[in-house]
């Protein structure tokens, strides 16, 4: 999966044979260029991670390595140095040109491999997650440029944990890492040694691998992290099936549980020039899983162009406000109004549900009604098991003080009356931001 490479910068075709040799039997990948122009092409293909220079080619080494610790400036590889020379001005001189190293010829082929490892070793030090130990976005981009180049097919993953912000803000930021290094080692356990595992950010994963097990891993991820989530809640948050997140004064947040939601991209289907595509199309294609319901994984099918399958939707500021107080509904509708929200109200419950299928708001301030009755809670469990209304925000006001039973009914908030309307309007600012993400 070439998770080391070395390029090596030689013309004697014998010696840099052997050096090839030597090196690939401790599971590095090796390119050699017997000119500088090739060269400069393997350093901009597959960025090498270490790079071996002899002074047998036909230019002055010491102005070399300066250009090309100029031209890999970015990628910062190890520059080790191999002459016949053993002075030790030469060696000065080297150094301070900008090599790393500097190994007089002949050397102990075990000493040279030790050296060469060591090398590689610490280049790779800084750039693992501390909460992982995986390889971050640095060492991923590398690898996913370097099987841009390779004639194999390859299936890249994005998976990540959905609410996992929300669920660190309620539990806690050692019990979100605790989580995430769980996630991890279900990850490692799933790939072999010819896969790859990294991240893009500190809170995703991506793997590299062959297209006949990406399917067969992201179902196992998707059970597997099912199966063990529950165990990171409390006894009552994983019956209830949700969270409370804790808002101004008395309101209360529901948030779902945490998800993964996992896409797979590969190239069977399409070529990819570019690291730029890849990283697009799969940030679209794992949007895609983002968008349904609990843990999902979607693959990148020939039917699906990533780049254009997720349809643009509009901006939707539409509110619903379904409140018997006729003073407190025009005051409502007013305000929002003033702050560029689309209003409608209702004040009959039985007239409710049509409304929310004729206006298609994104938001609905829904009252309990009388204490007796309680028509509101029934109208707030038919919206939200009515899979057609799954996405509405549900912002429950009572004076019915029992947030449990109002969040269990579906609602997403529980605003217990009175309420400021600040308060209120914060909450709608936020929902309604969410639900046009």
């Amino acid at each position: 999966m070439y998770l080391k490479v070395v390029l090596i910068i030689d013309k004697r075709i014998e010696q840099s044979t052997k050096y090839k040799k030597i090196l690939e039997n401790t599971d590095i990948t090796v390119f050699v260029a017997s000119e500088f122009s090739s060269a400069l092409k393997y350093m901009n293909d597959y960025e090498p991670d270490l790079i071996l220079i002899s002074d047998s080619m036909d230019f002055d080494i010491k102005k070399i390595i300066g250009q090309i610790r100029v031209l890999t400036y970015n990628i910062r590889p190890a520059i080790v140095a191999l002459s016949k020379s053993d002075h030790i001005q030469d060696r000065i001189d080297i150094l301070d040109s900008g090599a790393d190293d500097f190994l007089s010829e002949p050397i102990n082929n075990e000493e040279f491999k030790a050296r060469i490892n060591a090398h590689i070793r610490r280049s790779f030090e800084s750039d693992f997650s501390e909460k992982t130990m995986l390889f971050d976005s640095k060492i991923s981009y590398k690898i996913i440029k370097r099987i841009l180049n390779d004639k194999q097919e390859w299936s890249i993953m994005l998976i990540d944990i959905d609410n996992l912000e929300f669920y660190k803000e309620i539990y806690g930021e050692l019990a979100a890492d605790k989580l995430l290094q769980t996630y991890s080692a279900i990850i490692k356990s799933a790939i072999d040694t010819n896969d790859y595992i990294g991240q893009l950010s500190k809170d995703d994963f991506i793997v590299i691998t062959d297209n006949e097990k990406a399917e067969k891993i992201a179902n196992y991820l998707v059970y597997a992290f099912d199966t063990v989530v529950s165990k990171f809640y409390s006894e009552s948050d994983a019956k209830r099936g949700f969270m409370f997140m804790h808002g101004d004064d008395l309101a209360e947040d529901k948030v779902n549980l945490v998800t993964t939601s996992i896409g797979v991209i590969s190239n069977k289907y399409r070529k990819y020039n570019d690291l730029r595509q890849v990283i697009g199309s799969l940030i679209s294609t794992h949007k895609l899983a983002k968008y349904k319901t609990g843990s999902n994984y979607v693959i990148e099918r020939p039917e699906i162009s990533a780049e254009n399958a997720i349809e643009k939707k509009e901006i939707n500021n539409k509110i619903l406000i379904a409140e018997p107080d006729e003073a407190l509904s025009i005051l409502l509708e007013a305000t929002a109004r003033l702050q560029g929200y689309n209003v409608k109200a209702v004040y009959e419950y039985d007239e409710i549900i049509s409304a929310i299928q004729e206006y298609n708001p994104s938001i609905v301030i829904l009252d309990a009604g009388n204490t007796e009755t309680l028509e509101g809670l029934e109208i707030c469990r038919k919206l939200k098991y009515d899979s057609v209304n799954l996405n509405i925000n549900i912002i429950f006001t009572t004076t019915l003080h029992n947030k449990e039973m109002v969040l269990n009914a579906g609602a997403d908030l529980y605003l217990p009356k009175p309420y400021e309307l600040s308060v209120m309007f914060g909450w709608i600012k936020k929902f309604n931001e969410n639900f046009n993400k």
